[in-house]
């Protein structure tokens, strides 16, 4: 069973570009998760929700797509809301309200304890950048390597307008990429965070500090990835026509972490003993779910059904 840990809000989504915005539920661990279950993997969310009147609807989406809620912890905090502006190319720039809400208030006694017959834990995007949950998260993530029980992945879908300093969120980013058996990036993450280096030697780098598998995200260009000792592999992108490409990394994340668990691969060291070509298989699962996901308005992946009609046509 997959966990996924981090924030679960409300996407305020323009359905067309300068068009008004709708409240739809979202936050990347919480479109992580329901990816994930759509492509038939029970999953649960650990995630620290509102109890106000708009988390109502945050709960029905996870509930109505079979994501397990046992372990969130309810808060009186309120609701994150972050604002996804579309541009005439149907891509989202995002804007964050997010002071004193619900998603950033991990204490480790919250945070203890993960859900029975959790096999392989997911982190990232907000949750891992914000204090002082961040911290928290860090000292979890560093503690359950050490333990080498679970596989761990992470993805850190840098905000830069919430990720403070440049300097600071290169420590934070890399401490939990140390930490991580699985690490997924996009290239503009990587851009922002290192100004003066080249993205591909970046994954290479990041190689060497722990991951089993570094993947770099480039959009319609599709990926790159480096198993630890390993040669780049490189794969194009699909090309669909777009409606927008809000929750497209996060989708490529839930693809990429099904399509390891559809090939045995969701323990510490696994990652690392895969041939290349089965690899390959991985990260195409992964490309093309995130382009079906990216034919709908907002976060909204595709169901187990959907993928095998598309992969069999």
């Amino acid at each position: 069973m997959f966990t996924v840990i981090g924030e679960a809000l409300l996407d305020m989504v323009q359905a067309e570009p300068h068009g008004p915005f709708v409240a739809k539920p979202g936050g990347g661990p919480l479109n992580i998760a329901v990816g994930l279950a759509r492509l038939g993997h029970p999953t649960e969310l650990k995630a620290r929700l509102s109890t106000s009147p708009l988390a109502a609807v945050i709960r029905d989406h996870a509930m109505n797509n079979n994501v397990g809620l046992a372990s969130c912890v309810d808060t009186p905090d309120q609701t994150t809301l972050a604002f996804a502006a579309l541009d005439d190319d149907g891509r989202a720039t995002y804007e964050f309200y997010v002071q004193g809400t619900a998603d950033w208030g991990w204490t480790s006694d919250e945070l203890a304890g993960l859900p029975t017959g959790t096999v392989a834990l997911h982190t990232g995007s907000l949750a891992a950048a914000v204090a002082p949950g961040a911290d928290v998260l860090l000292e979890l993530w560093q503690q359950l390597a050490a333990e080498g029980a679970l596989l761990l992945s992470y993805d850190p879908n840098v905000r830069p307008d919430l990720a403070g300093s440049r300097a600071s969120a290169v420590q934070r980013v890399e401490r939990f990429v140390g930490s991580s058996h699985l690490v997924k990036a996009s290239d503009e993450d990587l851009s922002w965070l290192y100004p003066d280096a080249g993205c591909l030697d970046v994954v290479r780098r990041w190689t060497t500090m722990g991951p089993e598998l570094v993947v770099m995200t480039r959009g319609v260009d599709g990926c790159v990835a480096v198993q630890a000792g390993g040669e780049l592999m490189e794969l194009a992108g699909v090309r669909v026509d777009v409606v927008d490409t809000i929750g497209a990394g996060d989708s490529f994340e839930a693809g990429l972490l099904s399509g390891l668990a559809d090939g045995s691969c969701l323990a510490p060291g696994a990652i690392a003993q895969q041939p290349v070509e089965a690899l390959r298989a991985v990260l195409q699962r992964a490309i093309d779910v995130s382009a079906m996901t990216c034919e709908r308005v907002g976060a909204e992946p595709p169901t187990r059904t959907s993928y095998d009609a598309i992969r069999s046509a």
